[in-house]
């Protein structure tokens, strides 16, 4: 969940933590935008923080922009072949 400049990384944790960073990062700067990065597994929270943020509690919040793509990761211990992982950003703004 580390907040550099609008961005959050999602990962492990229940959405509502990302959900409560996206509203707490918003209201605190005068940002306009946040971006939300997941990989993997992680898309299908990223995507449930996105709609939970834009249904519930920003109501002015549209999705501007939406990523996909593809990381190649080096092969794990005892494997001999590298790892494709998807990968997903998703650019909210406040209209």
């Amino acid at each position: 969940m580390a907040e550099k400049s609008g961005v959050v990384f999602i990962g492990r944790k229940p959405a509502m933590s990302y959900v409560l960073a996206i509203i707490t990062s918003l209201s605190t700067s005068n940002a306009k935008e946040i971006t939300l990065k997941a990989r993997g597994r992680a898309i299908t929270t990223a995507v449930d923080v996105a709609e939970i943020v834009r249904s519930r509690f920003l109501k002015n919040l549209k999705v501007d922009k939406i990523t996909i793509g593809t990381e190649e990761l080096p092969p794990r211990e005892g494997e001999n072949r590298a790892r494709m992982v998807s990968t997903m950003e998703i650019t909210l703004t406040k209209e």
